[in-house]
């Protein structure tokens, strides 16, 4: 059942999004209760998205050092460097660049492994480099942000409801997902329940967007413009993401199921680690929310074009030609 509902995540999330956005016109006033939820979903999802990630093998992801020196270069060196580049002379409000960065600067740790998986990538190593690349992003998405967006993030960055929405939603689930991964190295029923927690993140996670849609469609009047124009650059960077893969995993010499992995990784982006720390920013940075909820969206059809792309045309068996 859990493979059933990943393998149609895109669907489901398509669906959630769609009755959300109907729920917000017919009925704002429910769609304002159904917002109370918003916080507590967002942060059993947290907990149950990193119980899957193996955070005690972070040692054992090590072990591959080629791949892991790809993972790190393509992820916190050249794709950090490409977005300098893109959004050097792009005309976008600071907000929607906010949600841009946020949500294109940091690889996803969850979902990829699964399309990984898919696209005959080598899930064992995706699953062993998955809290390696969440330890990373977590240290390196300030000092990106403070890069790219100078002293006024670095100060909005402290506030309170920034640092609170960070330690609560981010670093206790985390923590928490840390000490339940170590019980289970006792205890086997602890053990099961963390394999049946995995069938979660994704009703969760449709939840969630099915009240993000409906909270905010009222408010989406002067944002369409703007979805028209970030919509080819993630579009773009989904392009470039494959070929930097590819690219990488010629130049550390990494057999093909490796480098297939790499591209799954550039190609996927922790959009939904990103959205708590979108919603606590202050009002006038709220476009940002929609644009890491309209990426996810290209992501996921991004990924159904991957899945055929990549094991078919950018990557194939080395038997069938390169």
């Amino acid at each position: 059942m859990r493979e059933q509902i990943e393998k149609h995540q895109c669907w489901i999330y398509l669906v959630c999004i769609g009755l959300g956005l109907a729920l917000g016109v017919v009925s704002p006033a429910l769609a304002d209760v159904l917002e109370q939820l918003l916080w507590p979903l967002l942060g059993l999802l947290m907990y149950t998205t990193f119980s899957q990630i193996p955070l005690l093998s972070v040692v054992r992801g090590l072990t591959d050092g080629r791949f892991m020196a790809a993972l790190l270069v393509g992820n916190f060196i050249a794709i950090p460097a490409f977005l300098g580049l893109v959004v050097a002379w792009l005309p976008l409000s600071p907000a929607v660049l906010v949600g841009v960065l946020l949500v294109l600067l940091v690889p996803c740790t969850d979902w990829f492994i699964s399309f990984t998986h898919l696209g005959k990538g080598d899930a064992p190593r995706a699953i062993a480099a998955a809290p390696l690349l969440l330890l990373v992003q977590m240290v390196a998405l300030p000092i990106y942000l403070w890069l790219f967006l100078g002293s006024e993030w670095f100060h909005l960055a402290l506030s309170t409801s920034l640092i609170v929405a960070f330690a609560g939603l981010i670093l206790l689930p985390l923590a928490l997902a840390g000490l339940t991964e170590f019980a289970a190295t006792r205890h086997r029923r602890i053990k099961r329940a963390i394999y049946h927690l995995g069938i979660l993140p994704v009703p969760l996670l449709a939840f969630v967007v099915f009240i993000i849609a409906a909270s905010q469609v009222n408010h989406l009047g002067g944002l369409y413009h703007v979805m028209a124009q970030v919509v080819f650059i993630f579009m773009g960077f989904l392009v470039f993401a494959g070929w930097l893969g590819r690219a990488l995993g010629r130049l550390f010499r990494l057999p093909n199921a490796s480098t297939r992995t790499l591209a799954f990784s550039f190609g996927t982006r922790n959009s939904f680690v990103m959205l708590p720390i979108a919603l606590a920013l202050p009002g006038a940075w709220q476009p940002a929310v929609v644009v890491i909820i309209f990426q996810s969206l290209v992501e996921l059809f991004g990924m159904i074009f991957y899945l055929r792309w990549v094991p078919g045309k950018l990557l194939p068996d080395r038997e069938r030609g390169s």
